[in-house]
């Protein structure tokens, strides 16, 4: 079910009872229909919660994700003093992400925010 950015924002005003999980799922599946990855530039799906941030690159051809790097890795642990819930720690995972790609001779990827802004740490990992 694809539904448009007016549409998404009509449900959530008109019904007052659609949960945030619900509202988050809808948009998710609208952002979804338009980004797709191939074996020539493949998907970087991005997961945010409130301690960590998770990013992998995914081939939707194939449905098989080729690299992954979360702040819950030791080397990225170490390396931040505080959790991972910061711009730095984001900005981090981008690093490492981008380098574990070109180890892997990806050069282009199509960025996936998912039902997240791309602002504060999800900005942070796409500048990194």
């Amino acid at each position: 079910m694809k539904l448009s950015k007016r549409v998404l924002l009509k449900l959530k005003n008109k019904n007052k009872k659609l949960k945030p999980q619900k509202f988050k799922l809808l948009k998710r599946q609208s952002l979804r229909g338009l980004v797709k990855g191939t074996q020539d530039r493949p998907r970087l799906s991005v997961y945010r919660s409130n301690e960590n941030i998770y990013a992998q690159i995914i081939d939707d051809t194939t449905s098989r994700t080729l690299v992954s790097c979360s702040t819950l890795d030791r080397e990225i642990k170490l390396e931040t003093k505080n959790n991972g819930r910061t711009c730095d720690a984001s900005k981090l995972i981008g690093q490492k992400l981008a380098e574990l790609s070109l180890k892997k001779d990806i050069t282009k990827i199509v960025f996936d925010r998912g039902p997240y802004l791309y602002h504060g740490r999800i900005k942070a990992l796409a500048d990194g």
